[in-house]
């Protein structure tokens, strides 16, 4: 069914002709801008009027009018490019009649290019005094009104086009984000890893434990997975000699969507042959330095409290964790039948697939302790159910794994990594053996995985961190659909 237009986009469509009749191509071509907003500002920072006037300093914009304040047979606008906003003034004796006639039927929104030199106006504003004025692309739609812009959150994320435009914050992240992404890069490239890119699509589940995506292969006429995480492909790529290796990619896990999570998602994957879980905890730790050196400070404000990354990380086991919160102590031995019994008190719901007290462990965890984790927390040494693809501590209940928590809310997750293909076997049927229990997220075994192994793995440290929290915590956002530029959304009414 055709929409109907409102009354202001039916007056933006009438001025088309007039474009025309003026020789004006309404949709613009190629435009040779020669600065950014900001640079100018750079340029004529600290002079006075009669400075500029003595020395001219030329500018070549082009941007979007956010304002237009019309007098007659002069003008003054605000062109906004991708990083700054200026003042222009636009005056029928300068840029002539033609070109004046054209600036006419300017609307809010629409693409221009000026050309001019910087001047000071009568209150002290830096502005361009246009010397030609050329019009590039019509809006056709009336921007949101200047001080409210989009103020329905839904409406921000379903139309985030429209969000860029008259949100500066909303640039910002944008702008952030990949800031952060290249800031990885250049940390980890220093310490020697190799980026890679592997599969999208999986033949089997595996990597993690998640509901996966399906999709058809039509060639092969078989089903994939989107991948659920690039594990155990960069695992492959140790075994073939590439000892420090990463992938910042998308990663695809068919469940909920709330503030924190989005089934479409971006992790770095990382792994350093002969390393551990202590090397794992280096990197964090250097990364987290990194990162707020180029923010600029160590404190943030995150999901209602002050973070302070100053002091460094604090390291503790989840057991003695627990104990904190709970008084139990789960490092001595106890049978099934107790730690079920423990849960109950607790009002923790036991699930049918669990059949074993690591279990029991883990959702005490969730329970009681992850949402307690409010500054920088190491928390260490899993129990094995939960862990299929670690390395086992000498306590063999337990592995070689921590994850790492800001705010109460989990940051990434590291490993000693399993290496002896025997164990590996071993672990991957026992995930087999949770899904026949009702387990929708046991992984799959991965033959190929296996027979790589036997080629020999060095021992190594790993760890996945999400890119989308990390961008969360750095630019003090506590919604992940703040930091993803067109993230997806129930179908609009």
């Amino acid at each position: 069914m055709e929409q109907k237009l409102s009354d202001q986009e039916q007056v933006r469509r009438d001025k088309l002709p007039k474009y025309k009749e003026l020789g004006v191509d309404p949709f613009g071509s190629r435009y040779d801008w020669e600065d950014r907003i900001i640079d100018l500002r750079k340029k004529a920072e600290g002079k006075t009027a009669e400075e500029l006037q003595a020395n001219p300093i030329h500018a070549k914009v082009a941007g979007r009018l956010m304002a237009i304040r019309r007098m007659g047979k002069a003008s003054f606008v605000n062109l906004k490019d991708e990083f700054d906003t200026i003042q222009a003034w636009i005056g029928i004796n300068v840029v002539g009649e033609h070109d004046y006639a054209v600036f006419k039927l300017a609307d809010l929104g629409d693409i221009v290019g000026l050309e001019g030199e910087l001047m000071l106006s009568r209150t002290g504003e830096l502005t361009i005094r246009v010397e030609h004025y050329t019009h590039i692309t019509k809006c056709l739609k009336p921007l949101p009104e200047k001080f409210h812009g989009l103020t329905d959150i839904e409406d921000r994320f379903r139309h985030r086009y429209v969000d860029l435009i008259v949100n500066d914050d909303s640039r910002k992240m944008a702008l952030l984000r990949p800031k952060i992404v290249r800031e990885i890069q250049h940390y980890c490239d220093e310490q020697g890893f190799v980026e890679v890119e592997t599969p999208i699509l999986s033949p089997i589940l595996g990597g993690a434990s998640a509901r996966p995506f399906i999709t058809h292969h039509n060639s092969l006429d078989k089903d994939f997975y989107l991948r659920i995480a690039t594990e155990l492909n960069l695992k492959k790529c140790m075994v073939g000699g590439i000892d420090r290796v990463y992938e910042i990619g998308r990663i695809f896990r068919n469940e909920g969507i709330d503030i924190r999570h989005n089934p479409e998602f971006t992790t770095i994957e990382l792994y350093q042959a002969y390393g551990d879980l202590r090397s794992m905890k280096d990197w964090v730790e250097g990364l987290f330095s990194r990162i707020a050196k180029m923010m600029g400070k160590t404190t943030y404000h995150w999901m209602g409290n002050d973070i302070d990354l100053s002091k460094g990380f604090r390291w503790v086991s989840m057991c003695d964790a627990i104990k904190e919160q709970t008084g139990i102590d789960f490092t001595k031995e106890m049978s099934f039948e107790d730690a079920v019994k423990l849960a109950k008190e607790r009002g923790i719901e036991i699930e049918k697939s669990w059949n074993s007290v690591g279990y029991i462990i883990n959702a005490f965890f969730d329970e009681f302790v992850e949402k307690t984790m409010i500054q920088p927390t190491f928390i260490h040494t899993y129990p094995i159910e939960v862990s299929p693809l670690t390395k086992k501590s000498p306590d063999p209940r337990f592995v070689e794994r921590f994850e790492f928590f800001i705010g109460g809310v989990e940051m990434g997750n590291a490993y000693s990594e399993l290496n002896n293909p025997f164990d590996q076997e071993e672990r991957f049927k026992a995930q087999l053996e949770a899904r026949k229990r009702g387990d929708e997220e046991a992984a799959d075994i991965d033959f190929t995985f296996l027979d790589a192994l036997d080629y020999g793995m060095p021992p190594a440290g790993g760890i996945g961190v999400g890119i989308d929290r990390l961008v969360m915590f750095f630019g003090e956002k506590d919604n992940i659909r703040e930091v993803i530029l067109f993230p997806t959304m129930k179908d609009e009414k």
